[in-house]
């Protein structure tokens, strides 16, 4: 009798051990996932624990439901989501927004597949490294995942059925910056070459960024982030933010003039309400509408085909 309990103990430790190890979050069944680095990070410190999904009960909802807070991301990856029905050969490689301490993973991720998807273009997205991997150059860990992510993306159109020169790339507040980060540091790699993934151009095709921060610099009066360097090579750019957004809209309004002055084709809306964080969920504020405006600019970019009459 003795034994048999101690086996079973046994049993009931390994399978309590065994759904404590299960990751905070992973995609769906049916999208390709792959691992970053094919062996640690660069500059990888030891892990602080496992992913963990942060949010509590007292955190806010975005209309009307909770989102996947996702932090502790030491091995980064990116997921592949393919168009549900015909695909137009566009790519946009997806960076969710939290502060670079954690990952708004559905909100500002899988739900941006979602409409990608159904659009017809493919969907990367990119879990890169939180926290402190961020903003470049206080640490440059979040800039190599996402130089590391477009350089495997590009590397794979033939079996992805991607067309090289129409992958752009998307973000979110933090994962905002991340992009715009990209899009002016794309001519070396901030980590030493691993394979051909690092021999393929890590520029964006076109930009889109969503209530970003780090643009600005409030503490001087909102001058340009010197960090965030805008040439006639950044790529074509669209941004949307609201002015009542507590990070303030200067971060859209300073980076679409640097823009501008560079002579890079930009499209810009600023709305008088919807603070921060909303996403692609649909209020009653019109700034969530924003993805048709994007739909239209990327037909205006030729990045996808015009719409059928």
């Amino acid at each position: 009798m003795c034994k048999r309990f101690s086996s079973l103990a046994a049993v009931l430790a390994l399978s309590t051990s065994l759904f404590g190890q299960q990751p905070a979050w992973q995609p769906a069944p049916g999208h390709m996932t792959l691992n970053l680095w094919p062996q640690s990070a660069p500059g990888a410190q030891q892990n602080s624990g496992p992913e963990i999904d942060i949010t509590t009960p007292k955190d806010n909802l975005i209309a009307g439901r909770p989102l996947i807070r996702l932090g502790n991301v030491s091995t980064p990856t990116l997921t592949v989501y393919s168009p549900k029905e015909k695909s137009t050969g566009a790519a946009i490689v997806v960076f969710p927004g939290g502060g670079y301490h954690i990952l708004a993973i559905d909100l500002e991720g899988t739900e941006v597949c979602d409409w990608l998807t159904s659009v017809g273009i493919t969907c990367v997205l990119v879990k890169y490294r939180v926290p402190d991997s961020g903003p470049y150059p206080k640490s440059s860990a979040a800039l190599q995942d996402a130089q590391r992510a477009l350089g495997i993306v590009r590397s794979h159109t033939i079996e992805w059925r991607i067309d090289p020169n129409r992958i752009g790339v998307l973000g979110f507040s933090a994962g905002a910056h991340l992009a715009a980060a990209l899009s002016t540091h794309f001519t070396q790699r901030l980590y030493g070459p691993i394979d051909a993934a690092d021999q393929v151009s890590c520029r964006p095709d076109f930009t889109v960024i969503v209530y970003p921060g780090y643009l600005a610099l409030a503490e001087q009066n909102f001058a340009p982030n010197s960090e965030i360097h805008v040439t006639s090579a950044t790529p074509p750019s669209f941004i949307v933010q609201a002015e009542d957004d507590p990070v303030h809209v200067e971060n859209s309004t300073v980076y679409f003039m640097a823009l501008k002055n560079a002579k890079v084709p930009a499209e810009i809306h600023i709305y008088a309400n919807g603070g921060h964080g909303y996403g692609l969920r649909r209020t009653e504020l019109p700034v969530t509408a924003w993805p048709k405006l994007a739909e239209t600019w990327l037909r205006t970019i030729h990045v996808v085909p015009a719409a059928e009459p």
